[in-house]
């Protein structure tokens, strides 16, 4: 990328859905849960989920003062939330962590949720006696702007409600799609809402949590295969497609074969294939996304 041209850098920390998994075959993509960061030149960090990976994400942040932090939170599982004790700035009074996340049908509040979460006996410490200053805002089909960003977030299909986010800042864009259900009948159509935040998005970070045949018979589980996520970027027009939330049952070397299977179902429609790993960073600017390591 030039680096006179504004853009993002999206740095992933946490690639694994459903619970963490550690052993010697999984160290090349990692055992985090969910966690992508944004972060910009002139704009605050943007974290997508606070699943384990957000741990490495927070030693990034420590030191810096006055630090105001955004999260766009898909959904309230655990595998996307474990991570938010753990998050050292919020050992630090000067920390603003604000929340997005999504209504609950129930009437409870978000807040009301995390904090039952995070509470004796379940955890030692209450989360309203950390440091930091957390903020908890519910959004649900809306459309928003945080300093130069313009977020959108879309309700998706997913076990319970879940959302979809775009973040686009100055021309450059990356979706969020962390948890997706594809139709359970074994076609690929995608909802309106879907396809709102991924038409014509630079970098698609998208669910590839099952081969054809996990799919058989896991098909009400709340998530996709390859092969569904490969579809719906052709079909959005996308530019690269991030396979994201790993079964932990996937070693290094299945989600090598999982990243070739995508890319030869793309290979004739230009859509850029990659499997997400820790420590991946790309840079995107408007039309062009270059790859690096390093986190």
């Amino acid at each position: 990328m030039n680096a006179s041209q504004p853009g993002m850098t999206v740095s992933f920390h946490g690639v694994r859905g459903s619970t963490p998994c550690h052993s010697t075959d999984t160290h090349h993509y990692g055992g985090n849960t969910s966690c992508v960061s944004v972060r910009t030149p002139d704009e605050v960090p943007v974290v997508f989920d606070l699943g384990t990976g957000v741990r490495y994400f927070g030693r990034q942040c420590n030191g810096t003062k006055q630090l105001r932090i955004i999260c766009l939170l898909t959904h309230l599982h655990y595998d996307h939330t474990l991570g938010l004790p753990f998050f050292e700035p919020l050992l630090d009074r000067d920390t603003t962590l604000e929340i997005y996340a999504p209504k609950q049908p129930d009437g409870r509040t978000v807040k009301e949720l995390f904090l039952e979460k995070i509470k004796p006996p379940m955890f030692p410490v209450p989360l309203e006696q950390f440091a930091a200053r957390i903020v908890f805002h519910e959004i649900g089909d809306d459309d928003f702007t945080i300093g130069k960003y313009s977020v959108r977030s879309r309700y998706v299909p997913h076990v319970g409600p879940t959302l979809g986010f775009r973040l686009t800042y100055e021309g450059a864009s990356v979706t969020y799609l962390s948890d997706h259900q594809q139709p359970q009948s074994g076609e690929f159509t995608i909802s309106h809402g879907a396809s709102e935040l991924c038409e014509d998005v630079d970098l698609l970070i998208h669910d590839a949590q099952f081969t054809q045949a996990e799919f058989e018979h896991k098909r009400h589980w709340g998530h996709c295969t390859i092969d569904y996520a490969r579809w719906l970027a052709a079909e959005c027009n996308v530019g690269t497609l991030a396979l994201f939330h790993h079964d932990p049952t996937h070693c290094d070397a299945s989600i090598d074969r999982n990243e070739a299977h995508a890319r030869s179902l793309v290979a004739a429609g230009g859509v850029e294939v990659l499997a997400a790993r820790e420590g991946l960073r790309l840079e995107l600017a408007p039309s062009r996304i270059a790859g690096g390591v390093g986190a």
